[in-house]
């Protein structure tokens, strides 16, 4: 890859209109590497015509993120697992 990206904190505002905690803070295990990370530490490409976050191990894409009026789209086909931490 030889574009730009930002980090994964890119992810905070628009994953924050969906979910009620801040998913950055989530770990993500890639599906393509096994790679296990905080979701800030993603490679974010966008935001046009979407938002798509790469593992920073092997490049494979582990989310895409598409905002249209009055819906969302999240596919997380690349992702393994979410771990969200929760108040006890």
């Amino acid at each position: 890859m030889t574009a730009e990206h930002l980090d994964g904190n890119a992810l905070a505002g628009p994953l924050g209109e969906i979910f009620a905690v801040d998913v950055t803070a989530a770990t993500g295990r890639c599906a393509s590497c096994g790679q296990a990370g905080p979701v800030a530490g993603l490679h974010v490409y966008g935001p046009e015509p979407g938002l798509v976050a790469r593992c920073p191990g092997c490049e494979e894409v582990m989310m895409r993120l598409v905002r249209g009026p009055g819906a969302a789209w999240l596919d997380l086909r690349g992702t393994v697992s979410l771990r969200v931490n929760l108040p006890e």
